[in-house]
């Protein structure tokens, strides 16, 4: 395959705003190491601290103009610039990011291809009704002709796709089915063990469950904090770690609820991580616990699975019937009784099935979710699009 000349075009690149950042950052990498020209734009200010250590060296337009994300630098360098690239490869919508790609791409011959990153599962309309009356609006006017137009939308599985043909009418698109990838995790997992348990010394000879992710309503964090206040009792040494940047004040709502469940002195809400200490959190835990209400992919899991930590996820997490395949975690609904199912069910497991469960969730990540495979079959889909369009 010839080098392949890609534009990555992301609102903004700011770990704290989870996935879609680290897929960028992800594709970018594997694919220059496979031989591959990419190019990162952002509207992300030139200021951003979080721009100064990634793969690319992203061009930021920034600061963007409201929670639209306009840009008019973006807009300008685009239409100036897009022919140079063979693609285009745009992160979200509901922002001005993937109308200016559509617009800038038009009539050009250059396609472009759209990841929508979960932004389109009807959660969304339950929880927020009337952003969602707005988002149709939105939709009709412009939003539908970004996916409509696109070589292809890309879903990171067969269930995220699924669920995006409910949301809006109407919808019209060349879908395609991409897989997300992680790297294989840095450094030494007994120094990063040590790192983070000289951090947190409480949690030595623990059996700790870990939630790491941004602390949002859809993550399921109060169902979490409910069922563990339910079980805990079964195991003295059960404790839980919620790792995470707060959003909206959801940290101090989750402190109260556990000080109302009489459980705060068996949980511990230690912030966003990074690094040694981020690794070696996973490290350190019995498992992974996400009740998601709505989750696209999780790379979150995908870490945890790297690290060969068994995954106890709701039905609302996008690849769980991938991890189900695997046997690498337990899969419950994303209601009270379910969440208190996962943990039940984990703690009854005997040893020698939670040991055999950590081995299955290392080979499933080698086999589902692993960057140079992933990135192979992206960039693939990718080349032929531009082939056929070539032929046309």
């Amino acid at each position: 395959m010839p080098p392949v000349r890609l534009l990555q075009v992301a609102g903004t690149l700011n770990p704290t705003y989870g996935g879609p950042c680290v897929v960028v950052n992800q594709l970018t990498r594997s694919l220059t190491e496979l031989g591959h020209c990419v190019d990162v734009v952002t509207t992300d200010p030139p200021s951003a601290r979080w721009l100064t250590d990634l793969p690319g060296t992203p061009r930021p337009f920034g600061p963007a103009r409201g929670r639209y994300g306009y840009s008019r630098q973006l807009r300008l360098w685009l239409q100036r610039h897009v022919t140079d690239y063979d693609a285009v490869t745009v992160h979200g919508i509901w922002q001005y990011q993937s109308r200016a790609v559509h617009a800038a791409c038009r009539g050009t011959g250059v396609p472009y291809f759209l990841f929508v990153h979960g932004a389109l599962d009807p959660w969304f309309e339950q929880r927020y009704p009337g952003k969602h009356l707005k988002k149709s609006l939105y939709w009709r006017l412009v939003e539908h002709r970004t996916l409509r137009d696109a070589r292809a939308v890309l879903y990171t599985c067969e269930e995220e796709r699924r669920l995006a043909r409910t949301a809006f009418t109407p919808y019209q698109a060349r879908e395609a089915i991409v897989g997300i990838g992680i790297e294989r995790p840095p450094g030494d997992p007994a120094r990063q063990r040590e790192v983070f348990l000289a951090q947190n010394p409480h949690l030595e000879g623990r059996r700790t469950l870990l939630f790491l992710g941004r602390l949002h309503p859809k993550k399921g964090c109060d169902l979490l904090i409910e069922a563990f206040a339910q079980v805990c009792h079964q195991d003295e040494r059960l404790h839980l770690v919620v790792a995470g940047p707060d959003e909206s004040g959801t940290e101090t709502k989750l402190r109260m609820l556990a000080e109302s469940l009489r459980v705060a002195d068996r949980i511990t809400f230690l912030g966003m991580l990074n690094d040694d200490a981020k690794w070696g959190a996973y490290r350190s835990a019995d498992a992974f616990v996400l009740p998601s209400h709505s989750e696209n992919f999780g790379i979150v899991i995908a870490e945890a699975l790297a690290c060969g930590l068994p995954v106890l996820i709701s039905d609302k997490v996008n690849i769980w019937r991938e991890i189900q395949r695997c046997d690498a975690g337990l899969v419950e609904t994303d209601t009270l009784p379910g969440a208190i199912s996962l943990l039940q069910r984990w703690i009854a497991l005997p040893d020698i099935e939670r040991a055999e469960m950590r081995r299955r969730a290392q080979a499933c990540f080698l086999d589902n979710f692993e960057a140079r495979g992933a990135a192979l079959g992206f960039i693939t889909s990718i080349a032929e699009a531009i082939g056929e369009a070539g032929a046309a």
